[in-house]
């Protein structure tokens, strides 16, 4: 994780980082502005920004300052989760009016949760890995279905779902499937790069390569602070906000936990709340500048996953980038060059990999004679009910809303609370639910069973997949319990 490595690779790796995440960074500042109805400079202005104050605060959680920074590879970028209130808050006065009351209610929001970061992470021993692991793989699950419409063309395009765009899509992965498989550790260390950047070439003759963004952006831009005026306070909208500011503290908090399982060191306490407290000021400060609320991005624990490349420091060359990119918008606009479909392609590896790791985590939990399996079953239940149907909610009072549109979110009070019940107010041990006990074991093949399939394969000699001896003493139907 502390490693440095040469400066060639950690610009290749770190500009990885970046085109993995930067349709998500600029997509939340392109919503608001066009619910906002702000001009096109003015939505060019704040998509800058949000990409300025994305790179220090990158540089805030990887490099850390005092007691702010979980020192981890973790990149910040703005949070999809407080677009709804975000809007709420805005369309009611609408242009710049509208954007002074959103500042406002950041402001403070970051502030109180700043305040309240040493005491939410005194709540870390409710996170067991049967906790952690149910939300990691909700955080994969939930990102999914981006990559997906990304994959199509993204949601509102007149071309969406056009076999074109799949079709670039499905190259895209391919091309990062032939990199991994077949070329030198380096190359695949930078699949998807190499798949971002192939993917971008082949799309060229499809037409839905537009680089009419780069000879209309500007050469230099500096984000100024208060740029729309003065920001407005209203009760409700910081009570509104305070709450969004929990909800990122939890994915946030699940981020840090996911990427130190990734790296083999675990997330302690003062990890934790250090991350969260970046995350807090690194909110207030961006909304002084015009950018939205900050937090870690799921999809770069995922290519933290892929790729094995764990230094902290090559993500805090993608967060010297990302200034770069605020303040030279014609550099961010060469980068948003990369349509929507190829980023799908991509996406869905990335997305995928998270998922992969939180079941990875759920493997290294007791399942036996607890009810550990009664909590993921119910904590991924009530996960997928935002995903599936987004609409499921919408009869419920706009702060239940906030809250539990949010899968992660479902997804980490569910699994948090049936843990208390079950394993900290305590169970007898051995007194595993009816439903789960009587069922049948889940079906899995032995290393006697594979012999019967396949005689003439090399565990009929006495081999592993991988030409090393196996445990001889295997039983037939021993479901799999002896090892290679």
């Amino acid at each position: 994780m502390d490693e440095v490595l040469p400066w060639p690779q950690m610009l290749v790796y770190g500009l990885q980082h970046v085109l993995s995440m930067y349709a998500g960074v600029v997509a939340v500042p392109l919503i608001v502005g066009s619910a906002l109805k702000l001009s096109g400079g003015q939505i060019t202005y704040i998509v800058s920004a949000g990409l300025f104050m994305s790179g220090v605060a990158t540089l805030l959680q990887t490099v850390g300052v005092w007691k702010f920074g979980a020192r981890q590879p973790l990149i910040q970028g703005t949070s999809f989760a407080a677009v709804s209130t975000i809007l709420a808050i805005g369309t009611k006065a609408g242009g710049a009016d509208g954007f002074r009351a959103i500042v406002g209610a950041l402001l403070v929001a970051g502030i109180v949760g700043l305040l309240l970061a040493p005491v939410f992470t005194r709540l870390l021993h409710f996170f067991p890995e049967v906790v952690t692991g149910s939300v990691i793989t909700i955080i994969g699950v939930s990102l999914l279905p981006v990559a997906i419409q990304w994959s199509a063309g993204g949601v509102g395009d007149k071309t969406f779902g056009a076999p074109k765009n799949i079709l670039v899509s499905v190259l895209t992965m391919v091309i990062v499937v032939l990199i991994y498989r077949f070329m030198p550790p380096f190359f695949s260390r930078i699949a998807i790069l190499l798949g971002l950047v192939a993917g971008t070439i082949v799309a060229i003759p499809f037409g839905i390569t537009q680089f009419s963004a780069i000879k209309d952006a500007k050469a230099f831009q500096l984000p100024s602070p208060f740029h729309f005026g003065m920001p407005t306070f209203a009760v409700g909208a910081i009570i509104s906000m305070v709450v969004v500011m929990l909800v990122i503290m939890t994915e946030t908090t699940a981020d840090i936990l996911a990427v130190g399982e990734i790296i083999d060191r675990h997330a302690d306490r003062d990890t934790v709340t250090n991350g969260l407290r970046a995350d807090m000021l690194s909110t207030s400060v961006a909304s002084i500048f015009n950018g939205f609320s900050i937090s870690a991005f799921a999809q770069n624990v995922g290519l933290v996953a892929i790729t094995g490349i764990k230094s902290r420091f090559v993500v805090a060359v993608s967060g010297a980038i990302l200034v770069v990119l605020g303040v030279v918008p014609v550099l961010g606009a060469i980068v948003a060059v990369v349509p929507l479909p190829v980023l799908g392609g991509a996406g869905l590896a990335l997305f995928g990999t998270v998922a992969a790791s939180g079941i990875r985590t759920l493997s290294k939990v007791d399942f036996e004679g607890n009810s550990n399996l009664v909590i993921v079953a119910f904590a991924l239940g009530f996960g997928i009910i935002p995903i599936s149907v987004p609409t499921f909610y919408e009869q419920f009072p706009s702060w239940f809303q906030v809250i539990f549109d949010s899968g992660i979110t479902s997804t980490a009070i569910v699994a948090v609370l049936l843990n208390v019940v079950f394993n900290i107010l305590g169970r007898p041990k051995g007194t595993e639910g009816p439903i789960f006990a009587e069922g049948p074991p889940p079906g899995s093949i032995s290393q006697a069973d594979e012999t019967r399939l396949d005689p003439t394969g090399p565990l009929s000699r006495g081999l592993g997949a991988t030409g090393q001896g196996v445990d001889a003493s295997a039983e037939p139907g021993d479901g799999g319990s002896r090892s290679v």
